[in-house]
């Protein structure tokens, strides 16, 4: 996901979009304790992803939490 297509979000959608890369990345990390993980980049790629949310959230002072 690119930083351009965050910015045009909403809040909402943000939000919601936070939390679904979470949850993806906590899948994403059980799969790879349990050995099952196919691609290992996509935890790196959901971080990146997390981090990208975050900063534009901070720029438009969304509280994620």
């Amino acid at each position: 996901m690119k930083v351009k297509e965050i910015r045009e979000l909403n809040d909402e959608e943000i939000k919601q979009k936070y939390s679904e890369l979470k949850e993806e990345l906590f899948n994403l990390r059980v799969q790879q304790t349990i050995g099952q993980i196919e691609k290992p980049l996509k935890i790196r790629l959901a971080r990146r992803d997390i981090a990208k949310i975050q900063t534009v959230a901070r720029e438009k002072n969304i509280n994620l939490l």
